[in-house]
Order: structure tokens, then C-alpha cells, then sequence
């Protein structure tokens, strides 16, 4: 932003005017790939780490996949357009994003299955050790599939849960196991550290499991040079790979060899097609296969993230404090005294590319901002949370964004049946 002159900016070094904002959108170096997506005229879409936009190319390459290569080439595509080597082709694509080696990723099944079979097979590696420590306030399907997958192995297992607010690395003692962690955590946006967490783990001799899921595709990563052991994350957030598009998993290079699976399906053989009565993995990354690779899904995912791959991580990161510092600079200007309390880490580098916003009628309050044209999502019970998406939104929208919050709180105009009334999906 070197091109910014102190007359567009205010005391708090953010611009005080919309067209000062203006400015600031006319000197991206994202600005184009906002073209790349299919965003609804006048829709401000805030919700990015919920789900992300449809990227145009999606369905072009999709409905291809449909007609030339199903339709036409039926069977034929599994060798010919290479749909058997998709988990590993589009797996490799996200591993650049997350700065792990080739061979070392995978897209396939979703978080929650990912994270079972590498939670089991890090369990098997560390035998004599008996406790898995997770954060309290994780994503939900992290702590249940933990509690399941401890439940069904005995009372020999310890599920020690870090309460909000303390040390995950005091957590972490000679009996660890494995540490299961969200990279970001999903309801404040705290951003954990990982070279340091990690490090931690391996002090006392445990493993570590990064949840990815709010952090692939918009916060720099280097899981191979941090000593990620292991890691998994979703598609269709900033990967743009639509409605419960596949996910990804990520096992070290160096603990391949000793994996074992407890999902021994039949993609994760060692000669799927030899039909062996019995099981025998693969010697690599492919062991951690289960079933079919959902062909349609998987190339739907592999535009988004090609599209990520184009925008250099730097410049998204850069533009994802930016766009935080923003948001929460013009809520204090517009809401100081509104009953709004910020919920997570004051500065933006110290959390993810979200926002989260406490306040006891967040429900009507966020069902108002979409009746406007503005997406956010609610996490229960009170907070309003807003996620920032670098590769298609505009500083400007950020700023009426705002305005429209502001404007509604400070009106009232949340205080109506229609914005009461639940839905399913919050």
C-alpha cells in the first residue's frame, strides 16, 4: 500500500473515507482473480471460511468431466483421463499450498475420516503411551471422532481435554500420544503456533495432528519444514471446492513406511486391481486411500485449487491482515459504543482471516445483514462470525459491510419475527 498518501488515512493508519477504501482496492495485486469467481451482483460475501465461492471455471470443467469423459469415454477415463490418480494429483496440488513435499498429500474422503485414520495410525506408532490432548473449544467433529475412536479401543486411553485459554504446550507430558490441534481455532480465530507446538509435541516425544481446515489457501504453511507429522483439512473452504467437496490429509514422509490404516479399504491396497483376498498396503501416501475417488467431486476441487496456486501466499496473507485490520478498525469507529464484544486476539496476525463478534442477539442480528445482501454465519450461541476470503473480496466491501452492521444495530431493524425464526444451518 506505498502508494496511499497520509490524507486517505485517519489516526488509527486505516482509511477513514469509502473512497479512500477505493484506493486501497485499486492498488491490489489480487484485484483480478475476483473475476475468477461467480459472485452474485451485490452480494458481499463474508463467509468464505464456511463456504467458499464458486470459482467459473467449475462447472465448464465439470460438465466436461460429465460428457467427454464419462459420457463418451466411460470406463475408459479411469486410464485415459487419469481419474485413478486423482487423490494423489490434486493431493499434491494443496500439498504446495501447505509446503509439504510431493507424496506426502492426499484429497480424499472428509475431515472427519481423514482425521480417524491418522489418529489411529499415530496411536499405533506410540504404543506404550496412553493420552490424546485436545483443545476443549475444538472443532466438534475433531473432539467426536477422538472420543469415538478412544471409546472403541478400551479404558487404556486418556482423551485430555485443554481447557480455553490454557497451555497446549503444558498439556503435553510423557504419556502423550499424539496432540490434535486446530491450526485456527473455528469459533475465535486464534491462531495457533505451529513450528512452536509442534515442537513442543516432539520434546516429549509425541506426535502432533493439525486440523487445516481455516488455514490451507489463505495463511502461509510449512508443514514439511515446521515437522508436521501429521495434518488434514477441507476442500470447500478457501480451497473453493464447493458443498462437501473432498478433503485432504497430510502424513509426513518419514512415518509412511510405518502407517497402518484402520480403514483398509480397497484404494489403499497395494495392487487394488490384483483382487487379493487379503490385505497388503501400499508402501506410500496411497496406503491412507479407502474407497473410490469421487471422481466428479475431486475435479470440481481441483479448480479451486489451481486457483489458489496462481495467487502467491504472501500477497494473500498480506491482504488477509488487511482485510481484518479493517473490518475491526471500522467496527470500533461505527460500534464503539454498541454491546458488541470482540471475541478472540486483539491483533490480526494473531489470528486466522476472520472475525468473531459476541453479542447477545447475534442470531436476528446476522439473519438481518443477509436480508441486506450481507453473508456472515453464527456460531452458537452468541457469536457473529465473519471470515475474509483474499482472492475475491474488495476492501470496499469490507467497509459497506460494516455500515450495514452498524446501521442495523444501532436501528434496531434486527427486531423483527422474520429475523428470529431458526434454521437448521447457522
Amino acid at each position: 500500500m506505498s502508494t496511499q498518501t497520509d490524507a486517505d488515512h485517519g489516526a488509527t493508519g486505516l482509511p477513514d473515507t469509502r473512497e479512500a477504501v477505493r484506493r486501497w482496492d485499486a492498488c491490489d495485486p489480487l484485484a483480478p482473480l475476483r473475476d475468477a469467481f461467480a459472485l452474485p451482483a451485490g452480494q458481499i460475501y463474508l463467509d468464505g471460511n464456511s463456504l467458499g465461492a464458486l470459482p467459473r471455471e467449475t462447472a465448464a470443467r465439470v460438465q466436461a468431466v460429465i460428457e467427454a469423459q464419462w459420457g463418451h469415454d466411460l470406463v475408459s477415463s479411469w486410464n485415459r483421463a487419469g481419474w485413478v490418480d486423482l487423490p494423489q494429483r490434486v493431493g499434491d496440488k494443496i500439498g504446495r499450498l501447505i509446503g509439504a513435499r510431493p507424496g506426502e498429500t492426499l484429497a480424499a474422503d472428509s475431515t472427519s475420516i481423514n482425521l480417524y485414520k491418522l489418529l489411529a495410525a499415530a496411536l499405533r506408532l506410540r504404543p506404550e503411551r496412553r493420552c490424546v490432548v485436545v483443545a476443549a473449544d475444538e472443532f466438534p467433529t475433531d473432539l467426536y471422532m477422538a472420543e469415538g475412536l478412544l471409546g472403541l479401543l478400551g479404558d487404556r486411553y486418556e482423551l485430555r481435554l485443554v481447557e480455553e485459554g490454557a497451555s497446549v504446550a503444558d498439556a503435553i507430558d510423557r504419556d502423550t500420544a499424539v496432540v490434535v490441534l486446530g491450526h485456527v481455532n473455528y469459533r475465535s480465530g486464534v491462531l495457533y503456533p505451529m513450528a512452536e507446538l509442534t515442537e513442543a509435541a516432539h520434546r516429549q516425544g509425541a506426535l502432533i495432528l493439525w486440523d487445516l481446515a481455516h488455514s490451507a489457501g489463505v495463511i502461509p504453511l510449512s508443514v514439511a519444514a515446521d515437522g508436521v507429522d501429521f495434518a488434514v483439512g477441507c476442500g470447500y473452504k478457501y480451497l473453493n471446492g464447493g458443498p462437501g467437496a473432498p478433503a485432504f490429509l497430510y502424513a509426513a514422509s518419514a512415518h509412511q513406511a510405518q502407517l497402518s490404516t484402520p480403514l483398509s479399504g480397497w484404494f489403499g491396497h497395494a495392487q487394488p486391481f490384483a483382487f487379493e483376498p487379503r490385505y497388503r498396503g501400499a508402501d506410500d501416501i496411497r496406503k491412507l486411500l479407502c474407497g473410490t475417488p469421487p471422481v466428479l467431486a475431486l475435479s470440481a476441487l481441483e479448480v479451486g485449487v489451481e486457483l489458489a496456486l496462481q495467487a502467491p501466499m504472501d500477497q494473500v496473507h498480506a491482504k488477509s491482515l488487511r482485510l481484518v485490520e479493517l473490518f475491526m478498525g471500522r467496527v470500533r469507529a461505527r460500534l464503539r459504543d454498541a454491546a458488541l464484544i470482540p471475541f478472540g486476539p486483539a491483533a490480526a496476525a494473531e489470528r486466522g482471516s476472520q472475525v468473531c463478534l459476541r453479542h447477545p442477539q447475534a442470531w436476528p442480528i446476522m439473519q438481518a445483514l443477509i436480508a441486506r445482501g450481507v453473508t456472515g454465519d453464527v456460531r452458537a450461541p452468541d457469536i457473529l462470525r465473519f471470515g475474509f476470503a483474499p482472492l475475491y473480496l474488495r476492501y470496499v466491501d469490507v467497509w459497506d459491510a460494516v455500515e450495514h452492521l452498524a446501521e442495523i444495530i444501532l436501528t434496531a431493524s434486527w427486531d423483527r419475527p422474520e429475523f428470529r425464526a431458526p434454521r437448521t444451518v447457522t
